[in-house]
């Protein structure tokens, strides 16, 4: 069974507020493209094609303008409302119907991944039939976080919500593959404290059988979340300066999609046409020239 993607992209935002009072936060921009190009390119890096988008009631139609049904980047795309927020185990319960006993992977729409052999790291977690598998990077705040603690063999011992005294430094990033078994896994998750179904509980389920992966992004490795007004300005200085440097596209779903052969050169010329007048539509025609 072919795995799928999820992209959460539902919440208030109330960490941007005011900025995020009347837009998405996910659709925000970073640097030249929306927030949500970037989580999306992650998910198109693992060759993952079918993908639900869960977002607000309000903000469905901004998406869906957006991005359409997907079939510009070969794509087949689901968009999911999720009523209210109640935590990051939410998404299975509502994709549920939607995944039908398929794999996933769900990537945060507020996460951007970036590094060199991270599609090699994707393809990895990907081929793997049963567990799930979620990536860690050393962080200097785990507090913010969920965070993983190992033994001295490194094996997962613990994973703890934003915990006060944090077990270690390497925080669980946004984006987690799991097993055909995650929506029904996310049924036997009881509301915390602060009344959300907590990933680090549906995640403690793999855990406890021995099936939960760590995959650590070194130092080779970018991890950006964009939830706060900083850390949004951080993001897109970083994508400004890999584009401007390098000359190459950080979350570019055109792009991917061209050289993974799921579009023609027509349509990578319909895209680059669309967006003449920006440097993203630039981009896309010197991949052409």
């Amino acid at each position: 069974m072919k795995r799928k993607g999820i992209i959460l992209a539902g919440g208030t935002g109330s960490r941007l507020w005011p900025i995020t009072i009347g837009v998405s936060k996910q659709l925000l921009p970073i640097y030249d493209k929306p927030m949500i190009y970037y989580p999306l390119s992650v998910l198109m890096l693992s060759g993952i094609r079918e993908i639900a988008i869960i977002t607000t009631p309000e903000d469905q139609p901004q998406f869906q303008k957006l991005m359409g049904c997907g079939r510009q980047w070969g794509l087949e795309l689901t968009y999911i409302v999720q009523p209210e927020p109640k935590g990051l185990a939410q998404a299975y319960l509502l994709t549920r119907e939607y995944l039908a006993g398929a794999p996933s992977a769900m990537v945060l729409g507020d996460n951007i991944f970036f590094g060199h052999g991270l599609p090699e790291l994707l393809a990895a977690a990907d081929s793997k039939s049963s567990g799930g598998t979620v990536f860690a990077h050393h962080v200097n705040d785990p507090e913010r976080y969920g965070v993983i603690d190992f033994d001295t063999s490194g094996n997962v011992t613990e994973i703890v919500e934003k915990p006060k005294e944090a077990p270690s430094n390497y925080a669980v990033t946004g984006l987690y593959f799991l097993d055909g078994r995650a929506p029904e896994f996310a049924t036997e998750v009881a509301p915390s404290a602060r009344g959300e179904f907590e990933i680090t509980d549906l995640l403690e389920r793999y855990r406890v059988e021995e099936s939960l992966s760590v995959v650590h992004l070194g130092r080779g490795f970018a991890w950006l979340d964009t939830g706060t007004p900083g850390s949004l300005l951080d993001a897109g200085n970083f994508v400004r300066t890999m584009t401007e440097r390098q000359g190459l596209q950080v979350g570019s779903p055109d792009e991917i999609a061209f050289r993974l052969g799921w579009i023609n050169e027509d349509r990578l010329h319909q895209q680059a046409d669309a967006f003449k007048k920006s440097t993203y539509g630039q981009h896309l025609r010197s991949i052409l020239d």
